[in-house]
């Protein structure tokens, strides 16, 4: 069969087009088990918010397909549909056929950050997200210009102006996220060994966290006490970092193994039994080091062993079960909702756990929202990087969670909290870490609501 000149140099083209390097492309045999039944669709945020087959699960999949099989290209139109993908991962949890979309993303994502070449304006907020929040030494040095910038109004000021808004978009949803600056902020009062209360029954690890360290301080402190309060000693490494999921999430691979390593190396002499995380986000990056790590010779068996022993806060409560008196949170029944961070839901798989420890409280009545599997919009730095989409999903996920009637709402991840919190103004409702509800019970104090 002759082939004509067009039909040549339609090949040729094809063959140059820019696509996946060999390291780790989406795995074929991965994006062939899904036969494209579309159960994905109606739990996959961006394509609820967006409407665009190609904004799926479904329709991502096909797309890196086609880029595998050199039939399209890495390119602007391609991109922005990886890129409006949130990585909440329901689709995980709701496929009948199993599709590990989780893998496939994440190694997308990574080709993405090494084959494509952004505009200069999204380089430099990216290269701004990635230099300052995994680095919680550069945040503290940060706190107090921002402290002074917020108690002068320069930060009411701007947003009733709408001014940052109208330069950038994505800078104005960093601004409107940033939490309040208290003196709390400034404290580092943790020390590296803090004892069990009565007989010790584990030595155990913490994580501080980057953003959680630094913007809610309280959460880790609450965290210690209801630990030592049920029989741990707690033992904080001053030399770990951040856990690179920020990093991880967003193709950025160089600097998430090196903080994965360092973050490793921080747990390596402290002969603990188990490493307790208590934001969702960085928990599910944590139960990841054997895969981010895998061709690292060095340390690819380190990292599994310390996959191992990473543990949710409540995943490790519920399961070891609670030694200290629980009593009241308020004086008369309090009415609670747990909001589901999806990279404890669906990256970890835990949900029934959370509302074990939340209901063994006394007077506490538990409601579930609806759609309690939706994303938030929060999804690490996405309201940052997609502010629009992120919007959309926050004024949901707030009035779901208004809807239940509740006196508050528990959060177990940062992001989702401050993402929460933008949304509720006018609403007389306030967000607290499950572990903070518990530390409050254990101690035997009211809540001020």
């Amino acid at each position: 069969m002759q082939v004509s000149d067009g039909g040549v140099n339609n090949v040729a083209s094809i063959k140059n087009l820019k696509g996946f390097d060999e390291s780790h492309p989406p795995d074929p045999k991965l994006i062939d088990s899904c036969v494209h039944c579309g159960f994905c669709l109606s739990t996959c945020p961006s394509y609820r918010v967006l409407g665009k087959e190609m904004d799926s699960p479904r329709g991502r999949i096909y797309l890196m397909d086609a880029i595998n099989e050199g039939r399209i290209a890495l390119n602007t139109v391609t991109i922005e549909h990886f890129d409006s993908c949130l990585g909440c991962l329901a689709c995980v949890s709701t496929c009948p056929s199993g599709v590990q979309y989780d893998k496939l993303i994440s190694a997308t994502r990574h080709q993405v950050e090494r084959n494509y070449n952004r505009s200069l304006p999204d380089k430099l907020v990216r290269k701004l997200i990635f230099s300052l929040f995994p680095n919680p030494d550069i945040l503290r040095i940060l706190l107090f210009p921002l402290l002074v910038y917020q108690k002068l109004g320069v930060s009411k000021l701007l947003q009733a102006t709408g001014l940052i808004k109208a330069i950038s978009p994505r800078l104005a949803a960093m601004e409107s996220m940033l939490p309040e600056i208290t003196l709390q902020c400034f404290q580092d009062n943790l020390p590296d060994v803090i004892p069990a209360k009565g007989d010790k029954r584990y030595r155990v690890g913490v994580i501080l966290g980057c953003v959680q360290r630094l913007f809610f301080s309280p959460v880790n402190e609450a965290t210690v006490r209801v630990l030592t309060a049920n029989g741990c000693q707690v033992v904080i490494p001053k030399s770990q970092g951040c856990c690179a999921a920020l990093p991880e999430h967003q193709g950025q691979t160089e600097q998430a193994q090196a903080l994965a390593r360092q973050m490793i190396d921080s747990f390596a002499d402290t002969n603990v039994d188990f490493i307790i995380i208590n934001a969702a986000g960085c928990g599910h990056t944590l139960k990841e080091y054997g895969r981010i790590l895998a061709d690292d010779q060095e340390y690819a068996e380190k990292a599994k062993a310390f996959a191992a022993k990473v543990k949710d806060a409540q995943e490790f409560l519920a399961n070891v079960g609670l030694t200290a008196k629980l009593s009241p949170l308020a004086d008369k029944h309090l009415t609670l909702v747990n909001q589901d961070a999806c990279h404890l839901l669906h990256g970890q798989k835990i949900s029934v756990q959370p509302r074990q420890l939340l209901r063994k409280i006394p007077g506490v009545n538990l409601r579930e929202p609806i759609d309690a599997a939706l994303c938030c919009g929060s999804a690490g730095v996405y309201n940052m990087l997609q502010p629009e989409v992120a919007e959309e999903l926050g004024k949901q996920k707030v009035q779901y969670l208004l809807n239940t009637g509740a006196d508050l709402i528990a959060s177990a991840n940062p992001g989702c909290t401050l993402q929460i919190r933008k949304y509720l103004p006018g609403q007389n409702i306030s967000v607290m870490h499950p572990m903070e509800l518990l530390d409050y019970s254990i101690r035997g104090e009211k809540l001020k609501l």
